[in-house]
């Protein structure tokens, strides 16, 4: 299995993972599925704005995927990206996503970011023991900001500080 940068053939499979987890979990808090056009659409927005869509592969499937994008659309929390991070379902629990992470990680830190977050729903317990085995830490619990399947859900936002800079860099 290696790690490589997603193309848009990468992409069908992108959309299977994420609509899995669409219809079936509570990780993504969305109600509607994807295509692989948009799933090209989205690839080319992160291409755009600099920051990586990572894939595992193995032996040319693509087991599971990671990426990350702003975290706020304003200039002052440029240094900040919200990641996501999903595996196919006949592949968790086989170290794919800490895997993916561990390279994201890098890959934030390669491009100056400062700080990742992840939003995680609370009852996640298996993403958030992940995400505190690298390093993340809870810096805020959100009762009942969502909801899907009928229910409210909380959501647990963890961050991790990519970097040990006093100050931060001006506006390029």
């Amino acid at each position: 299995m290696i790690i490589r940068h997603a193309t848009e053939q990468d992409c069908p499979t992108i959309a299977t993972i994420y609509n899995h987890a669409v219809v079936h979990t509570a990780a993504i808090w969305n109600d509607k599925t994807v295509d692989a056009h948009n799933r090209v659409e989205w690839l080319a927005a992160r291409r755009n704005a600099g920051y990586p869509v990572l894939v595992m592969d193995d032996n040319g499937e693509v087991t599971g995927y990671a990426s990350f994008g702003d975290w706020r659309a304003f200039d002052g929390f440029r240094h900040t990206v919200e990641h996501s991070v999903y595996v196919h379902p006949d592949h968790q629990g086989k170290g794919i996503g800490r895997a993916l992470m561990v390279q994201l990680i890098d890959e934030a830190r390669a491009i100056g970011k400062h700080v990742m977050v992840a939003g995680i729903e609370a009852q996640n317990v298996a993403s958030i023991t992940l995400h505190q085995s690298l390093g993340f830490v809870i810096s805020a619990q959100m009762p009942q900001v969502g909801t899907k399947f009928g229910r409210w859900l909380d959501l647990t936002f963890m961050q991790l500080q990519l970097d040990t800079r006093s100050e931060p860099d001006a506006i390029g």
